[in-house]
C-alpha cells in the first residue's frame, strides 16, 4: 500500500491543493518553488513585526539605542541582509531586549538563546560560506536546530564564542574585560560543555538512531575548533563525522525509496556537510604530520549538482584544484619517512610532474565563468572569483613542487610565484567576502616568502583575515609563520617545510 503524505505547508500557503506525493510535491516541483513540510523560521529585520516598535533595530553595540530602518524591507523569509545588522551586545541588561525571531518553536527557549539564534543567522551564517544567500545551508540548520539539543547547543556555542572573540586584539589575545564580553565567553563555554554532553549521551546509546543533525552537529564543532584556536580538536571530531557518515552510510540507502526518501533540505545539508568534510580534510591534512587523518571515501557526487555551486561552497576552492591537492598530499604521505627507489620513485616522480602539469594547465577564468549562481553575476564577481581560483593554483603549485623537490632531492627557487601570489592575496582584500577564503593560501605563501617586506605584508594581512571572521586559528597561524621565520633566520636552505610543519604548528587547521 502506497503512503501517502501530509499536504505540504507550501502549497497550504499557495491556497492549492497539495497532492501529498512527497517531499518535495510534484505541484512544489512543477511550480519551482521549494517544498516545505512545516511553515518555516520568519525573520524580521528590526525588534518587532508590528507596533511602536517596527523598523527599528539595534545598531548600537554600546548601548543599543533604536535606530529606525525603511519600513520596506521589515520582513524576509529566510533571507539574508545586504549588509549585516550590528546585533546588541550580550550583557546582562542587554538580554531583556526583543529579539528578531519570530517563530512558535522559540517560545521555549529562553531570551539568551533567542539572541544568539539570532547573532548566528546574522554573523556566523555569512562567516563560513563564500556568498551568504537564502540557500545558505548554515541557516538551514536553525530549524532542525530548534529540535535536537546537540544541534541547537552548537549553534548556540558558535555563536557565543564568536561574540567573545570580536573584542580581542590581533596582536595580543587575552582575557575578555567588558562585561558583555565575559559573559559572551562563559556562554560560549557552557553551550559547549552542554553540547559536548547531549553528544556523549546519543552516541552511547544503543537505542537512538544517529540521524543527519548528530552529524551537523560534530561538523559545527570542526567549526568551533576554528573559532578557539583552530588545534583542539578539529581532527578528532572530523574522524567522528566521517565515521559516523560511513556508518549509516548503508541505511540511508536503505531507506532511498520510502515516502520518497528524506526532504529536498535534508538533501541539499547532507550533501553539502559531506563535501565540505572532504575540503577540509583535503586542505587540513596539508599541514598535518603525515597520515594522521584516515581515509574517507567522499560519496557525494550523486547529491552534488552538475556544475559547482559558489554558494553553497565554504572556500571557493575549484573541486579540480581540492582533488589536485589532495593527490599532492598523499604523495607527501607516500615519501614521508623514507623515500622509495628505483621503478617506485620514477613513478612518483612522473606522476607528481603531471600533475603540477595538470594544475599549470588549469583555467580560473572558464571556471569562474561556468559557476552556477542563483543570481546574475557581475563581470567584476567572475574576476574576483577568478583572481581567488588563481590564488588556490599558486598555492597548489607551491606545494606540489615542494613535494617534487623532495622525490628529486633538488630545490627549486620559487620567488616568482611567490610575488604572484602576494600580488592577488593583496587583490583579494578589497572583497571581503573572498579574503576570509584565503588563509590556506595565505599559510603557503607565508612558508615560501623569504623578504622582510614579503613577512610584513602576510602579517597585515592575517591581521585583516582576524578583523573579518574572528577565528582564533589565523592567530595560531601567525605564531606558528613566526616561528618558522625565526627557525630559518641565516639557514643557506630551507627545512623540508611539507614534512615538518604539522610537528611546528601542532597540527593546527589553518583553513
Amino acid at each position: 500500500m502506497e503512503t501517502v503524505c501530509d499536504p505540504c505547508w507550501t502549497c497550504r500557503n499557495r491556497r492549492i491543493q497539495c497532492d501529498q506525493s512527497g517531499t518535495p510535491c510534484a505541484k512544489c516541483e512543477k511550480g519551482g518553488v521549494e517544498c516545505f513540510d512545516k511553515r518555516p523560521l520568519r525573520w524580521v529585520k528590526g525588534v518587532a513585526i508590528r507596533g511602536k516598535m517596527q523598523g527599528h533595530s539595534y545598531e548600537g553595540m554600546a548601548d543599543g539605542t533604536p535606530v529606525h530602518t525603511s519600513r520596506t524591507t521589515n520582513s524576509a523569509i529566510l533571507t539574508p541582509k545586504k549588509s549585516s545588522r550590528a546585533l546588541v551586545q550580550a550583557s546582562a541588561d542587554s538580554r531583556t531586549l526583543p529579539v528578531t525571531l519570530q517563530d512558535p518553536t522559540m517560545s521555549n527557549l529562553d531570551q539568551t538563546s533567542k539572541y544568539y539564534i539570532d547573532y548566528y543567522n546574522e554573523r556566523i551564517c555569512k562567516l563560513f560560506i563564500v556568498y551568504d544567500s537564502a540557500r545558505n545551508p548554515f541557516r538551514s540548520l536553525i530549524s532542525f536546530g530548534l529540535n535536537d539539543p546537540v544541534l541547537q547547543k552548537g549553534i548556540l556555542a558558535l555563536a557565543a564564542r564568536h561574540h567573545a572573540n570580536t573584542g580581542q586584539p590581533f596582536d595580543q589575545i587575552q582575557a575578555p574585560t567588558s562585561a558583555g564580553l565575559i559573559n559572551a565567553n562563559r556562554d560560549a563555554l557552557l553551550f559547549k560543555h552542554q553540547a559536548m554532553e547531549a553528544l556523549s549521551r546519543v552516541l552511547s546509546d544503543g537505542r537512538t538512531a544517529k540521524s543527519d543533525t548528530t552529524v551537523a552537529s560534530i561538523f559545527l564543532f570542526i567549526f568551533l575548533d576554528l573559532l578557539e584556536s583552530g588545534s583542539e580538536g578539529w581532527n578528532f571530531h572530523l574522524e567522528g563525522a566521517k565515521s559516523l557518515i560511513t556508518s549509516y552510510q548503508p541505511l540511508l540507502e536503505a531507506q532511498a525509496g520510502v515516502n520518497n526518501g528524506p526532504s529536498q533540505t535534508v538533501q541539499q545539508i547532507r550533501g553539502f556537510i559531506s563535501s565540505q568534510i572532504h575540503l577540509i580534510e583535503t586542505l587540513g591534512a596539508t599541514f598535518l604530520r603525515p597520515k594522521l587523518l584516515s581515509k574517507f571515501i567522499f560519496d557525494g557526487q550523486s547529491e552534488r549538482q552538475p556544475q559547482e555551486e559558489i554558494e553553497q561552497s565554504f572556500l571557493g576552492c575549484p573541486e579540480f584544484l581540492l582533488s589536485a591537492i589532495q593527490f599532492l598530499s598523499n604523495e607527501r604521505d607516500a615519501i614521508a619517512g623514507q623515500l622509495p627507489d628505483g621503478a617506485a620513485l620514477q613513478t612518483h616522480i612522473q606522476d607528481t610532474t603531471a600533475m603540477l602539469e595538470l594544475v599549470q594547465n588549469f583555467d580560473s577564468y572558464a571556471w569562474a565563468s561556468s559557476l552556477q549562481h542563483s543570481r546574475q553575476s557581475a563581470p567584476d564577481e567572475i574576476n574576483n572569483l577568478c583572481t581567488l581560483s588563481q590564488t588556490f593554483k599558486i598555492g597548489a603549485l607551491l606545494y606540489g613542487r615542494r613535494i617534487l623537490d623532495a622525490l628529486t632531492e633538488i630545490i627549486t627557487v620559487q620567488d616568482d610565484l611567490v610575488s604572484e601570489l602576494l600580488g592577488l592575496i593583496d587583490t583579494l582584500k578589497d572583497d571581503e567576502a573572498l579574503f576570509k577564503c584565503v588563509l590556506w593560501v595565505i599559510f603557503v605563501a607565508g612558508l615560501e616568502c623569504r623578504s622582510r617586506a614579503q613577512k610584513d605584508f602576510l602579517v597585515e594581512s592575517l591581521e585583516k583575515f582576524w578583523t573579518a571572521t574572528r577565528c582564533l586559528n589565523v592567530i595560531s597561524a601567525a605564531k606558528i609563520l613566526k616561528d618558522y621565520w625565526e627557525q630559518e633566520e641565516g639557514l643557506e636552505t630551507s627545512s623540508p617545510w611539507i614534512f615538518d610543519i604539522g610537528r611546528l604548528g601542532r597540527d593546527c587547521l589553518l583553513i
